[in-house]
């Protein structure tokens, strides 16, 4: 009956990770689907910064600005490495992948600084011993966009005052539901390359309209270009964070699975002993019942009597 207790308890408690596996399952699948309506509400925006950008830079090729300076005359560049973890576990490969990628980026750059964005990779890196130059605290878990804009004016104030020559995001992006990859995007200086024209529909057919930029294109980049580094910043918190919630979802799913397997192996083998217990209750009752049937002593059987009656004449009744 021990054995029976002991798997009684197991399957119990199986029962019970389950309901926890289900619910974080739930839970990460309702965050996942909140940050993509966010993330959508605000895309059209950050598209029309991004066509804004381009077509000054189309318009005026010969324009200099401080966000586009690659800054050559400087001997040794100062990167800085922006590395988005979560603040939990229980995720997958999803942490581990976008460290090792971190690590390999900081073993190849002279001079980096380390700024963090999430729990685990805080944990990680002073386990190490590996200095920290900055830390944005509860941003994994609420990637909002105010928050996105508060963390990317930070960094660039840093770059226009020459204490970072450029700056790199390390987050992980979710291409599809199945594949997540570690991805390194560059912030500043930014790249002209980077912005690809497309002519309006009314050039194509023939009709040219004269943009005006007041002031200038050089103040209104001025204006714009912290939105696009916003935007962009704001993309890898929001891509972080739904590859976390689908890793997460992805771990559940498999952890529940493991867990009904199981419940159907420690099922069966409580049915099994349960039957043999049983088996071995009749076994013991036969048993104690034969026993007691052989305790008892057993009497010798008395001779029956015959009474003969015989008539006054002799003859037998």
């Amino acid at each position: 009956m021990a054995g029976i207790k002991e798997i009684r308890t197991r399957i119990d408690s199986v029962q019970q990770t389950l309901k926890i596996t289900n619910a974080m399952y739930l839970i990460s699948s309702s965050k996942l689907r909140k940050a993509r309506q966010q993330f959508n509400a605000v895309q059209p925006f950050f598209q029309k910064v991004t066509e804004t950008i381009s077509d000054i830079l189309h318009h005026s090729p010969a324009m200099e600005h401080v966000y586009f300076d690659k800054r050559p005359h400087v001997s040794e560049h100062t990167v800085g490495y922006i590395v988005i973890t979560g603040d939990k576990g229980l995720a997958g490969a999803y942490n581990h992948n976008v460290l090792r990628l971190t690590e390999e980026r900081l073993a190849q750059t002279p001079r980096p600084m380390l700024f963090l964005i999430g729990q685990v990779g805080r944990s990680y890196f002073s386990e190490r011993g590996v200095p920290v130059d900055g830390e944005f605290m509860y941003t994994a878990q609420d990637p909002t966009f105010s928050r996105a804009e508060e963390i990317s004016d930070t960094f660039i104030q840093l770059f226009r005052q020459g204490k970072l020559d450029e700056v790199y995001v390390v987050y992980t992006d979710m291409v599809t539901p199945m594949r997540l990859e570690p991805k390194v995007q560059k912030l500043l200086p930014l790249d002209m390359d980077a912005f690809s024209w497309t002519p309006r529909p009314e050039e194509e057919a023939g009709y040219r309209q004269m943009v005006t930029y007041v002031p200038n294109e050089h103040q209104v980049l001025s204006h714009i270009v912290p939105g696009y580094v916003t935007g962009v910043l704001f993309g890898a918190l929001v891509d972080s964070f739904c590859a976390e919630q689908n890793a997460r979802m992805m771990a559940m799913d498999a952890s529940s699975s493991n867990a009904r397997d199981m419940l159907k192996e420690l099922s069966l083998r409580y049915n099994r002993a349960r039957q043999a217990a049983i088996t071995q209750e009749i076994t013991e009752i036969v048993g104690g019942a034969q026993q007691q049937m052989e305790a008892q002593p057993s009497h010798p059987r008395k001779a029956s009597v015959r009474t003969v009656r015989f008539l006054a004449d002799g003859s037998r009744a």
